[in-house]
């Protein structure tokens, strides 16, 4: 008779899987570049709004942001899929890298104005957007390149708590930083991390286009839209992804809801919270090393997203509102879990770039469109009601698109066609490329 394995064992069969980091040079500069850009774009994400609430006082002009940044999004999301497809995928995360630091630049020059100006706010978060339109195809599409197939959802997950690090990171030192030291100091750390960053990214390994790769174009785009749309699992998980976060996206207004609930102090922990619950999630995803129905992951995580939000809302005392939003976090970190390891296992490589462009506009549009959701309806019923009334809206749409396409839910690694093919291909193109060094 076999023994059972000891607390120690189970315990430590829940870590995170760290084989494409000892596997891949690139996937560690990688994984250290999105850690240090992230926590400066973090500061960054928190002094912006603060600094536009500050100007203006309107919940209204903060969400607009998102209205602001939207149309850059759409078109470069979708131009930048298709030159990951013909460019030098190390030379368009170079190029924008250095981009996205030289308007941060511009973030600080306005804050040390005496009179900072609210207009080149606006700019900026065009810019930026844009820039990361341009950028995510190219990263996003470069991680099944560099990671074996069969190591995909371990580096999902050592991205996605890579991400959260920095996430909690950031807005909590943000919140002290502008309180007590100004937006010009955040926006100069924003302006470092970058700086940092640009030379990490320098050490990557040429990554040019396959064979098969075109110049970027109209029809090359519509190639990778049909092919996304032929495919029901993908549908399922861009739809879900972006139903969720359009009704279930409050963050531009929590400012106003720390106010509401007379807790101004605790505005860097709301912004935190959601990032505390995946890094739970995620330092726990050995678990997930064996699970082949990555489409339950997707349903599954957004619905526990909604439900947290609306009870967010609902719930009058601070404490209460940051469980639930670290709740929230946990529910969006699954179901994006199971989004990326989906996208990574079943997209063939000549068309990455393209749906990786549908992918940026999937997780990044829905997002913008839900700080106007919640601007406007903060405006109009209330701050709170604007949080829970979108959670509930928000579980309502999972559960039909669900209905709608259910080859999400059945969705298996090992017997998807998608998935087998691209597990052959994988094999076919040889060892995982290293850093130059």
């Amino acid at each position: 008779m076999t023994s059972r394995p000891s607390l120690a064992a189970r315990l430590a069969a829940l870590l995170p899987d760290l084989s494409p980091w000892r596997s891949s040079a690139d996937f560690r500069l990688l994984w250290l570049q999105g850690l240090i850009t992230f926590f400066g774009s973090s500061m960054a994400l928190i002094a912006l709004p603060l600094q536009i609430k500050d100007l203006t006082g309107s919940p209204l002009a903060v969400g607009a942001m998102g209205a602001v940044e939207l149309v850059p999004l759409v078109v470069f999301g979708l131009y930048g899929g298709a030159l990951a497809d013909s460019a030098d995928r190390r030379k368009v995360i170079l190029a924008t890298e250095a981009g996205l630091g030289l308007l941060a630049l511009v973030l600080l020059v306005n804050a040390a104005l005496p009179d900072p100006m609210l207009w080149p706010l606006y700019v900026v978060a065009g810019g930026v957007s844009a820039l990361a339109g341009l950028q995510r195809p190219a990263l996003d599409s470069l991680m099944a390149r560099i990671v074996p197939h069969d190591q995909l959802p371990a580096a999902a997950a050592l991205n996605s708590l890579r991400w959260q690090i920095g996430a909690i990171m950031g807005p909590s030192l943000a919140g002290v930083v502008v309180a007590y030291a100004g937006h010009a100091t955040a926006y100069t750390v924003t302006v470092v991390t970058f700086a940092v960053s640009v030379l990490l990214c320098r050490g990557l390994a040429r990554a040019p286009p396959v064979e098969k790769g075109q110049k970027p174009s109209l029809r090359g785009i519509a190639e990778g839209a049909r092919y996304a749309w032929s495919r029901p699992v993908l549908l399922g998980t861009y739809a879900i992804d972006m139903a969720a976060m359009f009704f279930a996206f409050p963050n531009a207004i929590f400012p106003f809801l720390s106010d509401e609930l007379d807790a101004a102090w605790s505005l860097g922990l709301m912004y935190a919270a959601g990032s505390v619950g995946s890094l739970v999630l995620g330092l726990t995803s050995g678990w997930t090393r064996g699970v082949r129905r990555h489409g339950l992951f997707v349903v599954f995580g957004a619905a526990v997203w909604g439900l947290a939000i609306a009870a967010a809302g609902w719930f009058g005392n601070v404490w209460l509102v940051l469980v639930c939003l670290a709740v929230a976090g946990a529910g969006d970190m699954l179901s994006g879990l199971g989004r990326s390891t989906i996208w990574n296992q079943t997209i063939p490589e000549e068309l990455r770039g393209r749906l990786a462009g549908i992918e940026v506009l999937s997780y990044s549009v829905g997002p913008q469109l839900g700080q106007v959701r919640a601007g406007g309806m903060a405006g109009w019923t209330g701050t709170r009601s604007a949080v829970w009334s979108g959670g509930v809206a928000c579980v309502a749409s999972v559960a039909l698109l669900a209905a709608a396409l259910p080859k999400l839910l059945t969705y298996d690694s090992a017997t998807d066609e998608d998935a087998l093919r691209r597990r052959a291909a994988r094999n076919e193109e040889g060892p995982v490329a290293t850093a130059t060094g």
